[in-house]
């Protein structure tokens, strides 16, 4: 083992009602967990459901957003600050999701723009970044990634509060996985520029998670890639096999 501590998100997206959000933290609450040594967890709801999770989710999983503010806030409306987010002490954000790089039309830049100022913030950040299957199928997928960690590389000093997602974007809300051995060889792809862009011990110490269609039934092979070190879960972080994927690597922990 890396000796990097599992880090699994569960990003809500778009979902939920009142109802919907309490039973799934009821769930939550109640579930056996590797302890908090073995595994981070991180949930991100929907901002507005934010302060709900904040009162009532388990003290040992961690709150993230799942956006924000390039810079402190102001006549911008609709987005949401790091400042607020801090106040509401909550700790993690997610940045440059393919789905706001497309949807939001978010440039490398302007996500390399938000990661750094969440992190002057003080806030954590998982940083998305993944190739379109056009991308894929053209043998870009490492020049695309490299692309787009290098715009946040060269806006940032430090390192540690930074997590790595690794989401091609076909595999995300689509049914189809990458591999573990297409994931893997990303994610080692991942590592190599860091060690020679940045530095070597930021590439050692690094998290990287694959996101994209992760399941209770494909989990466990994914997780026991060496460059694989936690997972950013989609649809499944609504249902209660989200309990299952935090439990993929409890064997080989133990």
């Amino acid at each position: 083992m890396s000796g990097r501590k599992l880090i699994v998100g569960g990003n809500w997206k778009c979902n939920g009602t009142l109802d919907q959000v309490k039973a799934i933290v009821d769930h939550l609450n109640e579930a056996h967990v590797p302890c908090p040594n073995h595994i981070e967890v991180v949930i991100a709801p929907p901002f507005c459901f934010l302060p709900v999770l904040r009162n009532t989710l388990r003290s040992d999983f961690h709150l993230a957003a799942q956006n924000c503010w390039t810079g402190k806030g102001g006549a911008f409306t609709g987005e949401i600050s790091a400042e607020m987010l801090t106040n509401l002490n909550v700790s993690w954000v997610i940045l440059g999701h393919s789905e706001r790089r497309t949807l939001c039309s978010e440039s490398d830049e302007m996500v390399a723009e938000k990661v750094a100022y969440a992190l002057s913030q003080g806030l954590k950040v998982i940083l998305c970044c993944g190739e379109t299957l056009e991308q894929r199928e053209k043998n870009e997928t490492n020049a695309v990634v490299a692309r787009q960690i290098k715009a946040v590389a060269d806006k940032v000093q430090s390192w540690g509060n930074l997590v790595i997602a690794y989401e091609p974007v076909w595999a995300i809300g689509t049914g189809k996985v990458a591999t573990p051995q297409q994931a893997q060889e990303t994610h080692a792809a991942i590592r190599t520029w860091l060690s020679q862009n940045v530095s070597e011990s930021v590439a050692q110490q690094i998290r990287i998670q694959y996101g994209g269609s992760v399941s209770a039934t494909n989990c466990k092979e994914l997780g026991s890639q060496p460059d694989i070190d936690g997972f950013l879960v989609g649809g499944a972080s609504l249902k209660p096999e989200f309990v299952d994927i935090l439990n993929a690597r409890i064997n080989i922990h133990h």
